[in-house]
């Protein structure tokens, strides 16, 4: 269940050694289809997610940063009912556990993110799994169906230098993004920001941000958009 760069390898190194039990615990959010538990880096089995760098068009036409915003949905999702537990499936040449997961209260992981429209269902391995959630999430206009995108594999596929696997959890990113561009501190309002793209990143990356949002649109301060 793994990126066009993620096919499993059904090699011999696959069939030595006994399965891998189950993991469980509290997780890292490398990114909307990938976590991390006890150091061990875990993929999603049967979807795909927005990659970390790439971005997806809102209802409006904007650009907007729908990898990142996946990955917070994911975050968030798991904090609700922690820990996580994942079922093995199969290794990637990553080696990476390929897994089935839920979150503490049963509830499927790839299943929520398919159905709120964070991730997508990947036929190719899911062998549909999860195409009746994808219908509601796209019906109801969910997450990437508000508006327009490339199916990650695509999009891979044309940015084949930014499609590997992120190396350090989300929040790691996260404070080296802010520290290479714009910082949530302090809070500001939209007469002191000087362009739409800093306001967009303080909607999406900072705790205050929604406040720049009045309306609810997922577009800051609209005058400077």
């Amino acid at each position: 269940m793994q990126h066009t760069d993620r096919i499993p390898d059904i090699g011999v190194s696959n069939w030595f050694g006994s399965r891998p039990e189950p993991i469980a615990g509290v997780a890292s959010v490398i990114d909307g289809d990938t976590i991390e538990v006890h150091g061990q880096r875990i993929r999603f089995n049967g979807i795909d997610a927005p990659e970390s760098k790439q971005y997806c068009s809102d209802a409006k036409g904007f650009d907007y940063p729908c990898g990142r915003r996946s990955a917070d949905a994911l975050d968030a999702f798991l904090a609700a009912s922690r820990p996580v537990h994942c079922t093995f499936v199969t290794w990637d040449r990553y080696h990476r556990f390929v897994g089935d997961c839920q979150r503490a209260d049963g509830v499927s992981v790839a299943s929520w993110m398919v159905e709120h429209g964070q991730a997508l269902d990947w036929p190719r391995f899911s062998h549909g799994a999860y195409s009746a959630q994808q219908a509601k999430a796209e019906a109801a206009k969910l997450g990437l169906w508000v508006g327009t995108f490339q199916a990650p594999w695509e999009w891979r596929a044309l940015h084949a230098g930014d499609a590997r696997p992120s190396s350090q959890p989300l929040g790691i990113i996260s404070r080296s993004q802010v520290a290479q561009s714009f910082s949530c501190q302090p809070r500001r309002t939209c007469s002191q920001i000087s362009s739409c793209n800093e306001a967009q990143w303080y909607l999406n990356n900072c705790p205050w941000g929604g406040k720049l949002d009045r309306d609810g649109d997922g577009i800051a301060c609209e005058t400077l958009c």
